[in-house]
C-alpha cells in the first residue's frame, strides 16, 4: 500500500489503541501534530481511518476520536484441532467481527461460514492456521510437516480466498501466546506452556518470545526418548504414546475392579469420577498427575522456566495440578505450576494475535508492531 511513512506510523498506532484522538496519535508515533493531522487525513482519504466521535478533554475542548476504517481490512484466525475447529475473524485493532466452531471434518465449512459473516468490501488481510504439527516451507508457502494435519489443512485451504497471504503456526505457540497476554502468564515474560491431551506438547516463551528452533520444533516433547531403560529402545514419540488421552483411558481400564461399575469411556467421565472420590479413578488420575510432572521436571531441568502452565482437554483439569507439584518439587527446583486461564479458547486467541499482528504488517509494510 503506497502510504507515508508517517501515515503508516500513525496506522500502527492506532490500530494497537483501537481509538484515539490526534494528541493521542501524536504522542504514540513521537510526531508534530501537524505531520500526524496530514497522516490522519491520509488515512481517511484511503478509508483505512475515520472519525468515530468526540472526546472532552480537561480544559473543556473536544477532540476528534478515530478508529480503523472499512479499508483496514479484516484476519482470520483458525485452530485445527485434533477433533474441533475454531474461527475467529477480528479487525486490525482487535476487535472480534465474526467466529465460528466444528468438528475436524467441518473445517472447511466453518471458514466459510465465518467469512460470509465479515462485513462486506472489508479486505482480508491475512490467515493464521494453527496446527498440531511442525510447519515447514513448501514450495511458495507453509505446510505441515507430517500427515498429522495435512488432509484436513487441504481441505480447508480450499476455502480461503486466493492470493490471500496463509500462515501456519503450531498450536501450543499459539496457546502459549495467548498465556502470555492474556492468561495465566500475565506480568511474566518467561514461562512453559505444557499441553497434555491427544497429543503432547510444549510452549516455550522466553524474554516475552515464543522460541521456535532452528526447525520450528522446539518444545516438541514427543520426541523425547520413551522409555527410556536399559532394558527397552525408545519407541518414535513413545512419550506421547504413553501420555496421551487414548493411553490414560486404557490405564484405567486395566486398573478397573469388578466392583468399580462402568469403565469410563471418555476422559471427562474418568475425571469426573475421581472428583466424586471413586478410588480407582482417583488413583488412576494421580499416577497420570505424576508421569505429567516428572515430564515438567524434565522441561524444568533445561528451561528453569519459573512457571509451568498445564493446558490442553487433559492437562487443564485442576485435578491435576496436587500431583504435578508434588512431583516436580520432589525431583527439580522450585517451579510455579498453574491451571491454563483460557482453556480450549488459547490457540485460538493466539491465532487471532499472530494474524492481527501480520495483517497490520500488511498495511504499514514493516513498520515495528507489538504483538
Amino acid at each position: 500500500m503506497n502510504l507515508s511513512e508517517s501515515a503508516r506510523a500513525v496506522f500502527a498506532v492506532l490500530a494497537e489503541a483501537g481509538t484515539a484522538t490526534r494528541p493521542q496519535l501524536a504522542a504514540g508515533a513521537g510526531l508534530s501534530k501537524p505531520t500526524v493531522s496530514s497522516a490522519v487525513a491520509e488515512l481517511e482519504a484511503a478509508g483505512l481511518a475515520a472519525c468515530s466521535g468526540t472526546a472532552s478533554g480537561g480544559t473543556g475542548r473536544s477532540a476528534a476520536v478515530y478508529g480503523l476504517g472499512q479499508a483496514a481490512g479484516a484476519v482470520l484466525a483458525v485452530d485445527l484441532g485434533p477433533s474441533r475447529t475454531q474461527v475467529r475473524g477480528s479487525a486490525l485493532d482487535g476487535t472480534l467481527l465474526a467466529q465460528g466452531a466444528g468438528s475436524r471434518p467441518d473445517a472447511a465449512a466453518v471458514v466459510c461460514d465465518v467469512l460470509a459473516k465479515l462485513p462486506e468490501g472489508a479486505p482480508l488481510r491475512t490467515v493464521v492456521v494453527a496446527v498440531g504439527d511442525v510447519t515447514v516451507q513448501a514450495g511458495e508457502g507453509e505446510r505441515p510437516a507430517t500427515a498429522k494435519a495435512g488432509p484436513a489443512f487441504d481441505a480447508m485451504a480450499v476455502a480461503l480466498p486466493a492470493g490471500v497471504p496463509v500462515h501456519l503456526e503450531n498450536n501450543v505457540n499459539c496457546a502459549a501466546l495467548a498465556e502470555l497476554h492474556q492468561g495465566a502468564a500475565r506480568g511474566r515474560d518467561t514461562f512453559g506452556y505444557l499441553r497434555i491431551g491427544v497429543g503432547i506438547g510444549l510452549g516455550v516463551v522466553i524474554g516475552g518470545q515464543v522460541l521456535r528452533g532452528a526447525n520450528h520444533a522446539a518444545g516438541e516433547v514427543a520426541r523425547l526418548p520413551y522409555p527410556w531403560d536399559e532394558d527397552r529402545q525408545p519407541r518414535h514419540e513413545g512419550l506421547e504414546a504413553h501420555l496421551g488421552a487414548r493411553s490414560l483411558l486404557r490405564r484405567a481400564s486395566a486398573a478397573w475392579c469388578d466392583g468399580d461399575g462402568p469403565r469410563p469411556r471418555t476422559v471427562e467421565r474418568l475425571f469426573a469420577l475421581a472428583d466424586g472420590g471413586h478410588a480407582t479413578a482417583h488413583a488412576v488420575v494421580g499416577h497420570h498427575a505424576a508421569e505429567i510432572g516428572r515430564l515438567a521436571a524434565a522441561a524444568t531441568a533445561v528451561l528453569d522456566p519459573g512457571l509451568m502452565i498445564l493446558g490442553g482437554d487433559v492437562g487443564s483439569n485442576p485435578q491435576l495440578l496436587p500431583g504435578v507439584r508434588a512431583e516436580l518439587a520432589r525431583l527439580s527446583w522450585p517451579t510455579e505450576v498453574v491451571s491454563s486461564a483460557l482453556g480450549d479458547r488459547g490457540t485460538v486467541l493466539g491465532a487471532t494475535e499472530l494474524a492481527v499482528a501480520r495483517g497490520i504488517q500488511t498495511v504499514t509494510e514493516g513498520v515495528p508492531v507489538k504483538h
